[in-house]
């Protein structure tokens, strides 16, 4: 096992060693400046700027609807919070789908107007490959993103586990090593057998991030909000370690009973109480 890196030096070629040395990789998404502050605290290896924002920020039905100007946006917040961070920024739908040009100019503008270190797109189809060659060709780091790709959402009929079948194991592998030979530095592996993930994680030489992937890829990812317990939807691969939404619910409910009451403000919370008015400097 190597010494772990400080977060304020760790780069693509950190997580490689950490995968060479067996030493497993911490990410969570954030999406603003005080989650990007706790994800430092925590000791946290790397922040992802998912566009999940979408859903769990934005309240949209799924990812399809965000934009490079809210992934920017939400980015940037993040950077602020965490200065010395290494982070990733998702390349929203339709950022990276027409041209290697489109996908070189979207990947720019996400990385210097989010204050990223790499950009993760999804796919490891022919053109999909082509977008990472393009991207790496500009000097842009790029994670990889399989398996269960959200913003294949309608194509894939709904949120489902894939690579299932031998057919479909034999082909989300081949795009494993095909996003590899491209130039990606960093492949998340999202729904999809453990086997599968296990098999990936030993065939490539770059680190694998699981969400949903089971146990032997060479990190994990979660959704914030997911681990927080501040969504309904419950996927079986989230492990909720807080339910905040409870404690927010009930700090909010003791508030409004306070106002309520006539109870807050207190003296302790006003300027010059009219009890002490003798004490006021004009």
């Amino acid at each position: 096992m190597t010494k772990k890196a400080k977060a304020s030096s760790l780069n693509i070629g950190s997580f490689a060693a950490m995968k060479a040395a067996g030493e497993k990789i911490s990410m969570i998404t954030a999406y603003d400046y005080a989650m990007g502050k706790c994800a430092v605290q925590a000791g946290i290896d790397l922040i992802l700027i998912g566009d999940s924002l979408g859903m769990v920020v934005l309240g949209y039905d799924n990812t399809l609807q965000v934009s490079i100007e809210d992934m920017i946006h939400h980015s940037a917040a993040v950077r602020r919070g965490a200065p010395e961070a290494f982070i990733i920024i998702d390349m929203p739908f339709m950022s990276y789908h027409l041209s290697s040009i489109q996908a070189k100019e979207n990947a720019a503008r996400l990385l210097i107007g989010g204050g990223a270190n790499a950009v993760k797109l999804e796919g490891g189809s022919a053109s999909r490959v082509e977008a990472i060659k393009a991207i790496v060709d500009c000097e842009i780091p790029v994670c990889a993103h399989l398996g269960l790709t959200p913003q294949s959402v309608y194509k894939m009929g709904g949120y489902k586990v894939q690579g299932k079948s031998v057919a479909d194991y034999e082909i989300i592998m081949a795009e494993a090593l095909a996003v590899e030979a491209a130039g990606a530095f960093m492949l998340v592996l999202e729904g999809i057998p453990e086997l599968l993930g296990r098999d990936i994680s030993q065939s490539v030489k770059i680190p694998t991030i699981g969400i949903g992937a089971g146990r032997y890829t060479d990190g994990q990812v979660l959704v914030i909000n997911d681990l927080l317990g501040q969504t309904d939807l419950r996927p079986k691969f989230v492990k909720t370690y807080s339910e905040l939404n409870s404690e927010i619910i009930r700090a909010l409910g003791e508030y409004n009973a306070e106002i309520k009451a006539g109870t807050f403000p207190a003296e302790e919370h006003v300027y010059y109480p009219i009890t002490n008015i003798k004490d006021f400097e004009k």
